[in-house]
């Protein structure tokens, strides 16, 4: 063997793959979300999108959620139903069954059941009978209460008395702004998805040759916690002579939204330009999700020639959904990354450092309402955040602010940031387009 390629002793001793191998254990108190687990009942106490409802037609839809199979139905006045699978006579189901002008009719032996599971018909029987008035009574099919808001049906799966207000965040109503229902599955665990949204370091690395160079510069991150359930990750980035600070944020426990995809690069001035997406990554099951949205498009969200289906998988996961191996390899978008960790990720494996930070935050206090829920203490809604509308945060602000000779870089990126999150955070006060102006111009007003 020559000396050019004989093995250097000293650096295989540096090989530890063998002390490494085999798997580590996932988190169990987060990944698993099924009726009965500590997080699907702290999941079930909270309103989810579970279906866009353009997808439903004359027919019922078989669905999955928090690991029960459910079925969606409209019936013919326009009233939406999400049932439990079986029926409660002989347990056919009711995917195969008929929508009617008023709910929806077994296949089987043609019971019929309102949307809130009601027995309206038990034919077969004869009508008036002592067996058909008691079974009327005492029996129902499971139901839960669902609200049609902008295209998405939303539901709430936990217990009635326990129903939360629906929330309304100042996002659902910006004047100009285009919302368009869209969902993304992923094959994986919910909170592989959730992760992305407080993890600034990603988007340098997984979506600079998507979006843009800008998003390929590092900058300085910060992250906050407010209110207890709402988590923040700012990246403030220099482009040329401009600092972009963008801001990424969660509302505990799946409400997510950001920047622009395509709007901000980070070379264009931009005052408060709001979320690309409004968005809920829902557990299907505990190895599946989808991630519900609308996709933004206006002056204050992204262009509206993005406003597509393909455009709205780009501004999604940073590549299409549908495309081949060799390509997934070539450039990857969140959905390759996320699901290459394995249906549910070996979260004992992981190595945190400080860019990490919000993932561990948010993970923590999720863990923390799940242990005080079975103590009985009920967890924080949206709703708690405001009187009213909910103030938020996802958002782009890019200043023309040239690198100074007499200041670090870093403290100068740190400072803008600040100031930034200080005007937002200080007009909370304020409602929609009223808190919007005072942010934007104070904003202006920074040098």
């Amino acid at each position: 063997m020559s000396e050019t390629t004989a093995p250097d002793k000293h650096n295989f001793s540096a090989f530890c793959g063998y002390h490494q191998s085999g798997e580590g254990a996932p988190n169990e108190i987060l990944t698993r979300t099924g009726p009965q687990t500590p997080c699907g009942e702290y999941m079930r106490r909270y309103w989810h999108p579970v279906c866009i409802t353009s997808e439903l037609d004359d027919k019922p839809k078989l669905i999955k959620v928090l690991g029960e199979e459910l079925v969606v139905f409209r019936d013919g006045e326009g009233q939406y139903g999400l049932v439990h699978k079986k029926c409660p006579h002989r347990r056919a189901s009711l995917e195969f069954g008929n929508c009617q002008q008023k709910g929806i009719r077994c296949c089987y032996h043609g019971w019929a059941f309102d949307v809130d599971g009601t027995i309206l018909d038990i034919p077969g029987e004869p009508q008036g009978s002592e067996a058909v008035a008691r079974t009327k009574a005492n029996l129902r099919l499971g139901a839960y209460p669902v609200k049609e808001f902008k295209g998405l049906l939303f539901a709430y799966l936990g217990p009635p008395e326990a129903l939360p207000e629906f929330p309304i965040y100042d996002t659902f109503d910006i004047p100009g702004m285009i919302m368009t229902p869209y969902s993304v599955h992923f094959k994986c665990n919910w909170i592989q998805v959730l992760d992305a949204i407080v993890d600034p370091v990603h988007t340098a690395f997984l979506h600079q040759s998507q979006f843009s160079d800008g998003f390929g510069m590092m900058g300085e991150l910060e992250f906050y916690n407010r209110q207890s359930s709402r988590f923040l990750g700012t990246a403030t980035r220099r482009v040329g002579d401009n600092i972009w600070v963008r801001v990424n944020e969660l509302i505990l426990p799946n409400f997510t939204q950001a920047g622009a995809a395509f709007a901000a690069d980070g070379t264009k001035i931009r005052h408060f330009g709001r979320s690309a997406f409004t968005r809920w990554v829902v557990p299907l099951d505990d190895e599946n999700c989808i991630a519900f949205a609308w996709g933004n498009f206006g002056e204050r969200g992204d262009p509206l020639e993005w406003n597509t289906w393909e455009g709205m998988q780009l501004i999604e996961q940073g590549e299409l959904i549908d495309r081949s191996y060799e390509e997934k390899q070539a450039s990857p978008g969140d959905v390759e990354a996320v699901e290459s960790m394995g249906a549910i990720s070996d979260h004992e494996k992981e190595y945190f450092v400080p860019g990490d930070r919000g993932v561990g935050m948010y993970r923590n206090r999720i863990r923390k309402f799940c242990r005080d829920l079975e103590k009985g203490e009920s967890p924080p809604q949206p709703a708690d955040l405001a009187d009213g509308v909910i103030p938020t945060y996802g958002s782009d602000t890019i200043l023309n602010i040239p690198q100074r000779d007499d200041q670090d870089e870093t403290a100068l990126l740190r400072e803008t940031n600040t100031k930034v999150m200080d005007i937002i955070f200080s007009n909370d006060h304020l409602d929609g387009e009223n808190r919007d102006n005072e942010i934007i111009q104070s904003i202006q007003a920074i040098r």
